[in-house]
């Protein structure tokens, strides 16, 4: 368990190659559960890719959204056990096309977030794959060029 921090640790921004992209949905089930047992299929699944050293990164804003809306402890502790996964930072191109996407979900009649648009945005401009539970990127990737990711 790791103790308070003055300030975080230096991250490495994720390897501009093919990577697993993971959502809060996925990361939500794999570091809050108690045992190993109770894990959720897409949990395993992410150690499994973790173990396999697959190319595996996080959005910033993903990492934000599961450090929110817990104790100071549970924070300290998360944000400990997320510190190894590389982060995508978004660049000025990657909110252009996230509003690009949220549009194109609105003409098509596609309810989209901001901040869900981002995420697709930055998967499509990893290139990468998305790997999450939330059923709204299905339809987003009906208006874009989001892949998501399957387990096998």
């Amino acid at each position: 368990m790791a103790g308070p921090r003055s300030a975080p640790p230096a991250r490495k921004e994720a390897a501009p190659r093919d990577v697993i992209v993971v959502d809060t949905s996925v990361l939500s089930l794999a570091f809050r559960r108690p045992t190993s047992r109770d894990l959720h299929p897409a949990a395993l699944e992410l150690k499994r890719l973790v173990v396999a050293d697959e190319a595996v990164a996080l959005p910033g804003v993903v990492l934000q959204e599961i450090l929110s809306g817990i104790s100071e402890k549970a924070f300290t502790d998360l944000l400990g056990n997320l510190e190894g996964f590389p982060l995508l930072l978004a660049k000025a191109a990657d909110h252009v096309l996230a509003g690009r996407i949220r549009n194109r979900c609105v003409a098509a009649g596609i309810a989209a977030s901001a901040v869900d648009a981002l995420i697709a945005a930055q998967t499509i401009s990893a290139p990468g794959r998305l790997f999450t539970l939330d059923e709204d990127f299905a339809l987003i990737a009906l208006a874009c060029n989001l892949e998501l990711y399957r387990s096998p």
